[in-house]
């Protein structure tokens, strides 16, 4: 079906509110204007999903064809070389890049034929947005003749309330309008064209989404037919295609018209139960094409190598076999049957199956650069065109010089036996992320309620078709389908797989709970809270996909070398055939090292091709993305999520180890352990006193002596964690009205109780408010600082009252971990805001000696800067909240206990469970990943600087053994392969336990 007009695909416009980044736009079709911004100001909000006000756009595009680091270099340079292009990276394992360009100058037709020109397949994939509120509409305006109706219409749209940016064109009779639809929806902006005396209507409303389905019960012509007469009726459907060989069917549509599970219900029930459908995921897809990739490689070999093994037999065999060989030395015509058959042979495998190699070397050179194609066309046509001229040299002259038709044959069935290997072992690096795609079930139980919420029935549908507020049904044993809350049952959910977590946790009514994980026991009703792209789950496998797609700095190297690599081997090969020629010609060697009937420039022309056929650019330029992709993988299925290669290359050398008191090296779960009473009041009026000023505090620690009072009182159970619902409290009647309550940071609260002030702080506050600590009462402080607990003072009606001491228990794994940085040769430091006496009790209890006390949380970011000062690479463990200054100014940023608020961005690593030791996981996974790069290089490298000379025939007078072409060929072919299979073993990558973490010393 060919898209028309209103099969315009909409962009949606994202962005945060403008009181922290400004309003934001896409670029739309119409934009003729934007704000001028520094160029690196605008990237990196692009690179953040943000947007910006440019009119900036990032795409992705699907590149085929690419084999090693010089064609993603090609890639890369032709689109820099494109006007309006900001920036390009190309992923070469993914076979993507991520565009960000202007699309006042470029298109991205125009991007798409740049890649194309450089000798690749392009296809646009998306573009690069992140959700937001703002929307976009496109409108036809009829009945404007001139500028003067556009400005009219522009300015009428603009003065509507809730419209971001509205822009016109006369040529298209199209308007844009960014809009918020909270405050207005199309059908106004409809009515305000309307009542300015134009023709409105809408081409587009707000956002389009795309769905991708398999449909079964396409059986001949007639069922298409059917099924295109279905979607053409049906609302909301924008464009639609059907590929009726594969069965797949892409339909564009307007959620705001239908959902995606009313699309489906829809095409099966007017197709009365003949169509069957499935959503396809995005990965699936993927999936799928890189297993076609595979397959056709696959073909390409096997025909190749059928058509070889002919020639091996004539070469090798038939000689020997008096009847084939007086059958091969027939003459007919001008040539031997043997050499016709060989010709014929070779020219198939030659320009039929090795057409691939010729046109990308074209393509490349065509695009002023070089890659391993180039390499395979020059080697094999240089073997082939000499056998030819060979031929016709000895038809002419009757001089029959040797062939090395089967060099050339061999060459390309090698080449292509290395390339389906090396396609099949770098599926392999992506098993991680395959294996997080298929943890979220295929299908789902909906529940279906009827009026006053009575369940009325039950159906299967597909799980991506799960929409929020659905109510769903989850077996024992069964996968958890989406993000949500559980409303009935309860049961224990295995979430190892999602958050590493490995003890079973415990489900009841109001859990939430993680697609993806798995119910153990008992069965649940659980209503969506987030799918698609808001699930945890699909945000981990995102994260994953951005690091995937990122460069590790240690790559630059493999770039520098790619870019120069084949235009050396050239020049290598052509003194190899300079230098053996004339060797030749001077006696330099005698000529019983010639092949027979061979010539000293035959001799010469081997040892070049085989120069050129064994170097080898792609192990190179595999060496680095092959360990980051398996790396990132390994480490997101055990919790660990690295946000790029970036990150993952800094933190092998770490030095330094910063690590907040509060939540990190302790448990965050504040209890009170003593309380004292200095004056006559009764313990209970004191601790109803206290409790009555914390109650309107957040604070963990004012949430500790609310629940300990009531406890107290009522001998009552705190909520889970050891928290109460302060709110609840102050309803509850026996806490003390308070008044003129105010928050003091870093020092206490104060209030007013049956107007009398009531301090409670620290002796900051005590100070500031001339309370006097009796010398006794400081004893009693000090004592329990030096026990690691924190002293909070009470102070009431201007006397000191009492003390109550709160403790934090550590984890039980701190110690451990600590020794075990040390033991790694990372300096472990930790810096709070509490006060030094409780600082260094905790401090010298988990063994760190250095510790800063009583820092405010903007101090932890110049505690960190002082360090880095000598060029330190520092490391900050936090909880990517309060610490997220830290956590950006450090080299390393590691958010602990993110569970699943996956999406931190201050932090590099987000560690997933409120676990330790997943900081010696992630600092350890950097260093084994590391030295597997660093291993991948020096084979490649030592690969090339040892076969090159051999292939050059340079230990030929000593040892009398020459390369064939087509052995190195197979050398050449394996080598990448091998460096993949060398970064797959980071798969094997086992997390250190406690058992073991003592035992690890530095590398």
């Amino acid at each position: 079906m060919a898209p028309s007009r209103r099969d315009l695909q909409l962009t949606p416009v994202t962005g945060e509110s403008s009181s922290e980044i400004g309003d934001m736009e896409e670029v739309r079709l119409l934009d003729s204007y934007y704000n001028e911004e520094n160029t690196d100001d605008i990237l990196s909000k692009i690179e953040e999903g943000g947007g910006d006000d440019s009119g900036l756009r990032k795409i992705q595009v699907g590149i085929t064809g690419m084999t090693c680091a010089a064609c993603s270099n090609s890639v890369e340079g032709a689109l820099m070389n494109v006007n309006g292009v900001f920036k390009a990276s190309v992923a070469l394992l993914q076979n993507r890049a991520d565009v960000v360009f202007d699309p006042n100058v470029v298109k991205e037709e125009d991007i798409k034929e740049a890649i194309e020109d450089a000798g690749f397949e392009a296809e646009i994939l998306a573009e690069v947005v992140a959700t937001g509120t703002t929307l976009v509409g496109q409108f036809t305006i009829g009945g404007m003749t001139c500028a003067a109706c556009v400005n009219s219409v522009e300015g009428i749209l603009r003065d509507l309330p809730g419209v971001k940016r509205a822009v016109v064109a006369l040529s298209t009779s199209l308007g844009e309008v960014e809009y918020d639809p909270n405050v207005i929806n199309k059908d106004d902006i409809v009515t305000a064209i309307e009542d300015a005396g134009f023709e409105g209507s809408l081409v587009q409303s707000n956002q389009q989404d795309k769905l991708v389905l398999r449909v079964e019960g396409i059986l001949n012509e007639l069922d298409a037919q059917v099924l295109e007469g279905i979607l053409t009726r049906l609302n909301g459907v924008r464009q639609f295609r059907l590929d009726r060989i594969s069965g797949e069917l892409e339909i564009v549509f307007d959620p705001e018209v239908v959902s995606s599970r009313s699309l489906v219900d829809g095409i099966e029930g007017d197709g009365y139960g003949k169509f069957k459908l499935r959503v396809m995921s995005p990965y699936e897809r993927l999936t799928s094409k890189d297993t076609g990739e595979a397959s056709n490689m696959f073909r390409r070999f096997i025909s190749s190598l059928v058509l070889s093994i002919p020639l091996f037999f004539i070469q090798v065999i038939c000689p020997h076999i008096a009847l084939f060989d007086a059958l091969l030395v027939w003459r007919c015509g001008p040539f031997m049957m043997g050499d016709w058959l060989k010709w014929a042979l070779v020219s198939v495998i030659q320009f039929v199956i090795g057409k691939r190699f010729y046109v990308a070397a074209w393509r490349a050179l065509r695009n002023g650069s070089t890659n391993m194609d180039v390499l395979v066309a020059l080697g094999t046509s240089a073997s082939y065109f000499y056998s030819v001229g060979a031929l016709l040299y000895g038809a002419v002259t009757g001089f029959w010089s040797p062939t090395y038709f089967d060099a050339s044959a061999m060459l390309i069935t090698f080449v292509l036996l290395g390339k389906y290997l090396e396609s099949l072992a770098k599926g392999k690096t992506s098993d991680a992320m395959k294996k997080l795609v298929q943890l979220t079930p295929a299908t789902a139980i909906l529940l279906i309620e009827g009026k006053g919420g009575k369940l009325v029935g039950e159906r299967e549908i597909d799980a991506l078709l799960i929409q929020p507020g659905d109510t769903l049904k989850v077996h024992p044993g069964a996968k958890i389908p989406a993000d949500g809350v559980v409303v009935w049952g309860s049961s224990y959910v295995n979430e190892s797989m999602v958050t590493g977590e490995s003890v079973p946790v415990s489900k009841e009514v109001d859990s939430p709970v993680i697609g993806g994980t798995i119910n153990m026991h008992g069965a649940l009703h659980m209503k969506a809270t987030k799918v698609g792209s808001d699930a945890v789950l699909s945000q981990i496998i995102s994260l994953v996909e951005t690091a995937q797609m990122s460069k590790a700095p240690i790559q630059k190297f493999a770039d520098y070398v790619a870019s120069i690599f084949v235009p050396v081997v050239i020049t290598l090969a052509l003194f190899t055939l300079i230098g053996w020629s004339i060797g030749g010609a001077v006696g330099a060697y005698p000529d019983e090292w010639l092949p027979e009937n061979g010539t000293h420039f035959v001799f010469s022309l081997m040892f070049s091709i085989s120069v050129v056929v064994i170097a080898c650019p792609c192990a190179l330029g595999l060496a680095t993305p092959t360990a980051v992709m398996v790396a990132t993988g390994v480490g997101a299925t055990n919790g660990v999520l690295i946000k790029g290669g970036d990150a993952l290359e800094k933190a092998h050398k770490v030095k330094y180890v910063i690590f907040d008191k509060t939540g990190t090296l302790t448990q965050g779960k504040a209890t009170v352990t003593t309380t004292k009473v200095f004056s006559e009041m009764d313990r209970g009026e004191f601790l109803t006193l206290v409790a009555s000023a914390e109650a309107s505090s957040e604070h963990p620690l004012a949430k500790a002596i609310v629940a300990y009072a009531r406890h107290f009182h009522f001998f009552d159970e705190s909520t889970e964690d050891g928290e109460t619902n302060n709110k609840d409290l102050q309803n509850s009647g026996w806490l003390l009205n308070t008044s003129d309550f105010s928050a003091l940071p870093g020092k206490g609260i104060q209030c007013l109780v049956n107007e009398k002030m009531i301090l409670v702080g620290n002796r900051k506050l005590m100070s500031e408010n001339a309370i006097t600590i009796p010398d006794h009462v400081e004893k009693f402080v000090e004592d329990l600082e030096e026990s690691g607990k924190t002293g909070v003072i009470v102070a009431y009606s201007g006397k000191l009252v009492g003390v109550m001491g709160i403790a934090d228990p550590l984890k039980r794994e701190a110690a451990v971990v600590v020794e075990g940085l040390l033991r790694m040769g990372v300096q472990p430091i930790m810096v709070t805001g509490d006060n030094w006496r409780t600082a260094r009790a905790v401090a010298k209890e988990v063994g760190i000696k250095d510790v800063r006390a009583e820092v405010m949380p903007a101090g932890k970011a110049d505690v960190i800067r002082s360090l880095q000062k000598d060029g330190s690479t520092v490391a900050m463990v936090g909880d990517g909240i309060n610490d997220s200054p830290a956590l950006a100014a450090a080299d390393v940023g590691m958010a602990i206990g993110a569970g699943t608020d996956v999406a931190i961005e201050a932090a590099d690593y987000v560690l997933m469970r409120n676990n330790l030791e997943d900081v010696i996981t992630a600092i350890d996974l950097s260093r084994k990943t590391l030295t597997r790069i660093r291993l991948n290089y020096v084979f490649a490298m030592a690969y090339n600087v040892v076969s090159i000379p051999i292939a050059a025939g340079v230990f030929f007078p000593v040892l009398r053994v020459q390369l064939p072409p087509w052995a190195a060929g197979a050398c050449m072919a394996l080598s990448s392969v091998s460096v993949v299979c060398s970064s797959l073993l980071l798969r094997r990558y086992k997390k250190p336990r406690l058992t073991t973490i003592l035992e690890i010393t530095t590398e």
